[in-house]
């Protein structure tokens, strides 16, 4: 290698090292000055200011309503993947489409209104207490969130 392409090689890894040293500083007072994130709100839960056994108790009624009401889970989901292929077909058949998704939504409502009944089962058997604390949760629940940034 002659003089000349020797100093050019030193020159070109000189000029990269800078970069990647520059490149990784730069990294670095990135990650040491950041401001954390805003922690994302999660929705809050109705039965959660309930005291830790009605909790449980509250939450696994819930999930037995909704164990119960399985059949008409699959029934929903299997007419929505009817109303998906429907919608893909070259020609569009609406009333087929519309049974299809008026089947879906029929089914999400038994099973709301199942889960529903569960609920009011329960709460009946709380106090006026644990019925206000319920109450609040809910209200909370359904609170108007700030938009996301």
């Amino acid at each position: 290698m002659t003089d000349k392409g020797f100093r050019r090689l030193v020159l070109g890894l000189l000029v990269l090292n800078t970069f990647l040293v520059c490149a990784l500083a730069g990294a670095g007072l990135f990650y040491v000055t950041r401001t954390p994130s805003a922690p994302v709100g999660r929705l809050p839960l109705a039965g959660e200011d309930l005291p830790a056994a009605n909790r449980a108790d509250f939450q696994k009624a819930l999930s037995d309503a909704r164990k119960a009401e399985r059949p008409q889970v699959l029934a929903g989901q299997q007419a929505r993947i009817e109303a998906a292929a429907l919608m893909g077909q070259e020609t569009l058949d609406r009333d087929r489409l519309a049974a299809a998704l008026a089947r879906a939504r029929e089914a999400e409502f038994a099973v709301r209104a199942a889960t529903e009944a569960r609920a009011i089962d329960f709460v009946a058997a709380l106090s006026l207490e644990e019925r206000q604390r319920l109450a609040q949760g809910l209200i909370r629940r359904e609170a108007p969130r700030p938009p996301a940034r």
